[in-house]
Order: structure tokens, then sequence, then C-alpha cells
């Protein structure tokens, strides 16, 4: 009787909790399909990225769209912005310098105030920092310092840096006139005036290098320290982890400068720890710009577009040749312009010959990159001339950036 209780108690137990062998087959298929689609999703170099951050640059694709109309918010000339309360300041108590310019600070609450004095050279200048409502903070370079190229004074983005570009204060002195009368008596020693704040030691060097500080105008250094370089453009990426600069030697400036030209630099990545990555070995005239999710920086040579990698340990590049997308649109421009445009079945009562290069057709000078999907460049023709620089055909054109299509493994 107890054996007979035993085996129902089994049997029920079993048909409980047991399943049957076609239960088991599907549910093995199911739990190896969950599997196989879990392997798909966890392996990222098979899927295409969410984000264009996460494409190296040389995995970059493009569609070119000429002629296009201006970025908004884009600003076509540098604007010298004078904060009121700084401009009454410098004007009721210091009557001899001259301000130049005011940078505020992302936050609002402070500004970086560029000013020209009686001692200092018409090329160079002085910064000091100052309230928004125009109270002296204090001063921020030190008189061994002369600040050059005003629109490379900048605050980082999120605030806590601050960085300009300057060289060694060459003051010349006065070769003093030999006399015939002796010497004056020797009088008591008067107490020297104080001259200025007390700075602690800077490096400084005769060609233009970045300088660094913090938000408060201390722990001011050197961020470059190539003598024989010439710094003269930087510019902070948007997330505050670096610049990307622009630099040439002393001997390329001077070849620039005497042939009425821009000048001309070497892309530079450098970190907020000093660390610097040279991107080309090319020479270019067009300043280099920040993608907007600072992954990316991108320049032109000429008519190409190089993107290079600022984001990763394994850097790429990429280069975009326009050249051909740019005489085409030139052309087309033009035959827009002269109000005959070329007829559909082929004739070519256009003004402008096939074989003819059109003036409109001109190297890349500046770029903008709004957003991580496009990127603006400007083509013009550029010349500068004694106190005269002209420009002409000013054209902004699109690059619309996505991911290379991939095939999933």
């Amino acid at each position: 009787m107890i054996k007979m209780e035993l085996d129902f108690s089994i049997r029920r137990y079993r048909a409980r909790f047991c399943i049957t062998h076609a239960q088991l087959i599907a549910l093995l298929i199911l739990i190896a399909g969950a599997a196989s689609c879990t392997s798909i999703t966890l392996r990222p170099d098979d899927v295409r990225p969410r984000v264009l951050r996460d494409v190296p640059a040389q995995r970059l694709a493009y569609r070119f769209e000429p002629d296009v109309p201006i970025p908004e918010g884009i600003k076509n000339e540098a604007t010298d912005d004078k904060i009121e309360a700084i401009q009454i300041d410098f004007n009721t108590r210091r009557e001899n310098d001259a301000l130049m310019k005011t940078v505020r600070s992302p936050d609002g609450y402070r500004a970086l105030v560029l000013y020209n004095s009686a001692d200092e050279s018409s090329q160079t200048f002085r910064i000091d920092l100052y309230s928004s409502d125009g109270n002296f903070v204090r001063n921020l370079t030190p008189p061994d310092l002369s600040c050059v190229f005003p629109e490379a004074v900048a605050w980082s983005p999120d605030g806590n840096t601050i960085t300009f570009i300057a060289h060694k204060n060459v003051k010349p002195t006065p070769t003093p006139t030999p006399s015939d009368s002796p010497p004056p008596a020797l009088l008591e020693p008067a107490p020297l005036p104080t001259v200025g704040p007390a700075f602690p030691p800077v490096q400084v060097f005769n060609t233009e290098q970045i300088y660094i500080c913090n938000r408060d105008g201390y722990d001011l250094k050197p961020l470059t320290s190539r003598e024989g370089l010439i710094y003269f453009y930087a510019s902070w990426a948007a997330d505050s982890h670096a610049l990307v600069a622009l630099a040439c030697r002393e001997s390329e400036w001077e070849a620039r400068e005497r042939d009425y030209k821009l000048p001309v630099g070497r892309p530079r990545l450098i970190s907020v720890d000093g660390t610097e990555r040279l991107l080309d070995d090319e020479l270019t005239e067009a300043l280099p710009v920040w993608s907007s999710d600072s992954s990316k920086v991108a320049t032109a040579f000429d008519t190409d577009v190089k993107i290079y990698d600022a984001a990763t340990n394994k850097p790429t590049q990429a280069v975009i040749k326009l050249h051909d997308a740019l005489l085409a649109g030139s052309r087309s421009y033009e035959e827009k312009a002269s109000g005959q445009p070329k007829p559909e079945n082929g004739g070519s009562p256009s003004p402008v010959s096939p074989a003819a290069i059109p003036a409109s057709f001109n190297p890349i000078v500046r770029l903008e990159w709004p957003t991580p999907e496009n990127l603006y460049v400007q083509t013009a023709y550029v010349r500068l001339i004694p106190n005269e620089p002209i420009t002409t055909f000013q054209r902004w054109h699109l690059l619309i950036l996505s991911a290379q299509a991939a095939l999933l493994k």
C-alpha cells in the first residue's frame, strides 16, 4: 500500500513539473535564437554606428552641394566687443590705456580685457581680468610678456581656463649720451614706487607661443615651448579637452609677409597638459575647425578638405578632393550669373568655355562645422596689398557627412 502511494506521488510530480519532448525542442530553439540576436547586437564592428563621433575619419562618406546659403550664425567679420561698463572704467580711470576689446567668459560674469598702454607697441597688447560689471580684478599678463593676435585670446568652453598667444617683451632702451660734466652728488636713496603687481616667474620666448592659466588668472605657464615656431592661431574643442593650432617657422612667416600674403601654418593638436601632435606637415591658410562633438578636426589645402580624428588613441585621417566638384560648380555658377544657362541639347552658347578656368573657381579659405553631419566650406579669392585686403567671389558650399555603408558579418 505504501509503495502504491509512493509511485502515485512520483507520477503526479512528473506530470506537474516535466515538459514534453516537443516543448523541450521549442524551448531550445527559442534560446538559440535569442543568443544569436544577442551576439549580433554586441558586435559593434558589424553594425552602423549610431553617431558620427564613433566613425573614424577614413570611414566617412560625403555628399557635396555647391553654392548653398550662408550658414546661420556665421559671422563674416570679427567684431571687437566692448562691455560698456568696462569702457566707462577706461574712460574715467585709465585714460592712458586704450581698450581694444573684451572677451566674455562663458558664464558671463567675467571678461578678459585687451588694451594697449602708452609704453606698449601698437602691434602688441596686454590683458587684464575684469568682472562684467566693470570692476577690475587683476592684471593677467606680466610685464615681460607681450600679447599678440587678439582673436586668439579665449576662454575654454567650460570657463575654467584662459589661453592667449604672446612672446617676450622687448623694449628698446635709449643709448645714454656721454657727458663731460662730473656726476651729481649722491643723494639719500628714495623708496621706489610700486609699478605693478608681483608676478611669479614665467618662461618667455622670442617667438609667439600659446600661454595658459586658470579662470582666476593664476598658474600662468606656456602651453607650447618650441622656440623658433610662431603659433598664430588656437581654438578650443567644445568639450575643452584640447586645442587645435596653426604654427609656422619664422622664415615662412617673413616670406609670406614680404609677399603680402596671409600666413600659413601646419595644423597641430594640443592637449591641456601640453602634449602636441602634428596633424599634417603641409602648410595651409585655412584655419582648422572642430566638429561640434569635439571628435574631429577639419582644415583645407587648396581645394582638398582633410579631416583628422582628435579623440582616439588610433587616429585616422581622410582626404576629400573637391577640385572637380568645385570647378563644375563654378562653371554652373557663372552660367547662372550670365543669364545664359547651358542648353539641354548639349550646345554651348554659354560664355564660360569648358576649357577655361572660371574666375569664381578659388581655393577653400574658411570652414565651419556647426553639426557633425554638416561641414561648410567657403571658397574665395583673397589678396593682401598694403593697407587694403581684397576678398572676392565668396561662395559657401556644403559637405554632408555620413558613415560608409558596411556589411553585417
